[in-house]
């Protein structure tokens, strides 16, 4: 298999963070080809794909096409499938797994075409090699992935494996974590870029604080992952990985971020946030504070300076009517202690929106698995000031 052949990357992503994955790949020197809800395409090999798996903030996985053929039924699934040469990318010594997108309206159960594609890459390998992989549901070895839809079919290796926002430091979760990726979208929409104060409130188990850390002191994310579903391909370079990971550790020793200050009341919550942040190795950047969020300590303000707030808003933890009290709170938090910031909040609740008191102007849209959220920002000027009275809501 030739790792330098540039063929599409289609790289997945949460409903809503496609707009700061295109962000990221450009920043990494790609163009985005298309534009959809849930992902990116570019062109790149599988080397490319490698980089990606470790620089990527906000994506799922990386996934490289190695064929596409017309495809009505099961039989020319099975066909078309056994016509790419999988002697050449896979070990009939590795562990095999496939996953799918169907649309299609013969198929009705989802794991068939799974079955099919399997079979058709295990009698090839058993032609070609005289062997055939083990095979499974466990995606942490060799990943093949089908895209069906229509009269097309689309085969790719999948090079991350296990997606890319679980990144392996949320050793304690605590309640209704954010995923990794998705604080990392929230926080690329803030402007964050670790040069001014960040001030995170009601932390939970830490992931706002610590994708915060990660993004200020330029430390690629998926250096805290050592396995990648691309290393089981044939043709992996290990020497040429390793000297990859170690160029990008080299390249973010020395940056430090601006003040990062987490606090929350709950001594568990606080207890998972320091830990998970000593897992991903940023537990030095963080301040870590008990206490209620309206008395978390706040830095003198600079230009850049973010206070963000990621509440509790009904669907999960507590009644929507408990909380129109904790939102107003965080208005006059707002209000009376973050003068000169930009204050953010999450939410999945819109009308608690309304009890903060501030009018936000911007809301931004962002998905929390199937709950549709908000990003909402407010500017909090020095002092009295004409844009203050116009904010109030």
């Amino acid at each position: 298999m030739d790792w330098d052949t540039k063929s599409t990357l289609r790289i997945s992503c949460a409903r809503g963070l496609a707009p700061y994955l295109e962000e990221e790949l450009r920043s990494l020197g790609f163009e985005p080809k298309q534009g959809v809800e849930t992902g990116a395409e570019v062109e790149g090999s599988l080397r490319d794909a490698l980089r990606l798996n470790l620089l990527l903030r906000t994506a799922f996985r990386v996934l490289y096409h190695v064929g596409s053929f017309r495809c009505d039924d099961g039989d020319q699934l099975y066909a078309g499938v056994q016509a790419l040469p999988w002697e050449t990318m896979i070990s009939p010594d590795e562990y095999l797994s496939v996953a799918s997108r169907v649309n299609h309206p013969t198929v009705t159960n989802s794991m068939w075409p799974n079955l099919k594609v399997k079979d058709a890459i295990v009698d090839r390998l058993r032609e070609t090699t005289g062997k055939r992989p083990e095979s499974g549901s466990s995606q942490e070895n060799v990943v093949v992935t089908l895209h069906w839809s229509g009269r097309e079919a689309s085969i790719y290796v999948d090079t991350s494996g296990r997606k890319l926002s679980d990144r392996g430091y949320r050793k304690l979760p605590h309640s209704a974590p954010l995923r990794e990726s998705l604080a990392a979208g929230i926080l690329l929409a803030c402007g964050y870029t670790g040069d001014a104060p960040l001030v995170n409130p009601m932390c939970g188990s830490g992931t706002l604080a610590i994708e915060a850390a990660l993004i200020g002191s330029g430390r690629a994310p998926g250096l805290l992952r050592s396995n990648y579903a691309a290393s089981h391909l044939l043709g992996f370079d290990s020497d040429a990985w390793l000297s990859l990971r170690e160029d990008l550790n080299r390249a973010s020793r020395g940056k430090t971020p601006a003040q990062i200050v987490a606090s929350d009341r709950d001594p568990k919550a606080l207890e998972a946030a320091k830990k998970n942040a000593q897992t991903a190795g940023v537990d030095q950047l963080i301040e870590f504070h008990r206490c209620e969020f309206e008395d978390t300590p706040v830095p003198e303000p600079v230009d850049g300076s973010i206070v963000i707030l990621n509440p509790e808003y009904g669907a999960r933890l507590g009644g929507e009517l408990e909380l129109e009290g904790t939102y107003g709170r965080i208005g006059d938090f707002f209000k009376q202690s973050c003068q000169g910031y930009t204050g953010w909040l999450f939410t999945g609740n819109r009308s608690l929106l309304k009890k903060v008191g501030l009018r936000a102007t911007r809301r931004l849209p962002f998905f929390n698995g199937d709950i549709e959220c908000r990003l909402a920002r407010y500017l909090l000027y020095r002092g009295r000031h004409r844009a203050n009275e116009s904010d109030r809501a």
